[in-house]
């Protein structure tokens, strides 16, 4: 089984502004005013998670990437994605924002 059976495509909100700085970002709410600063790995993450990549492939990448093995990259991305759609920048599903 793969990660996209049990985690719907997270896509970012209408509502929200990404920044790069750097290797990090800045995720800004513009309706609620929360930010959310990610660091290297995370702005990889967001990046992937814009550019409609899946979650499987998100962790796969990751892994490829990084000394983590599998189950703890997917933990990882599911945890920072659960962080951020719990703030309100990203929404899981059918409805989030379409492709560009």
């Amino acid at each position: 089984m793969s990660d996209d059976d049990v985690m719907p495509l997270p896509r970012p909100a209408d509502h929200v502004v990404f920044r790069e700085l750097d290797s990090e970002a800045v995720i800004l709410n513009l309706q609620s005013g929360i930010y959310f600063g990610l660091d290297a790995i995370g702005t990889q993450i967001w990046q992937a998670i814009d550019r409609r990549d899946s979650v499987d492939a998100i962790v796969t990448a990751i892994v490829d990437a990084y000394d983590v093995d599998r189950a703890t990259a997917a933990g990882d991305v599911r945890r920072l994605v659960a962080q951020l759609v719990d703030k309100g920048l990203l929404i899981m599903g059918a409805h989030a924002r379409p492709p560009l």
